[in-house]
């Protein structure tokens, strides 16, 4: 299967930038896409973004512009990248994230 990637930019509006609570629901959303590498970039530092303290300890704040670089098969990637974007965009909001997860049938256990 031949893989892909694709990368976005995008900026962080939670007033409280990624804490636990919104760390939380980005991991285990990108964690349901099983056949796909997360890479984020902040703060000069890259990190496994499936990894739950390696998301945390990027100190990101509110307004911080990071990169997302998502490696796997083509539609998984362009899938979450948007579940990604969309969840981002809802500030973390519980409910985009319980609605990701039934679309994209990714098991919610928060």
């Amino acid at each position: 299967m031949k893989k892909v990637q694709k990368a976005i930019v995008t900026t962080i509006n939670h007033k409280d930038g990624l804490h636990a609570r919104p760390v939380t629901s980005f991991i285990y959303l990108v964690n349901g896409f099983h056949d796909t590498e997360f890479v984020i970039e902040a703060n000069g530092r890259s990190i496994n973004g499936k990894s739950l303290l390696g998301v945390i300890s990027l100190g990101i704040c509110e307004g911080a512009t990071i990169q997302i670089t998502v490696t796997g098969p083509a539609t998984e990637v362009e899938c979450s990248i948007d579940a990604i974007q969309r969840l981002i965009d809802s500030n973390f909001s519980e409910a985009t994230f319980k609605e990701l997860c039934k679309e994209y049938h990714i098991q919610n256990s928060i």
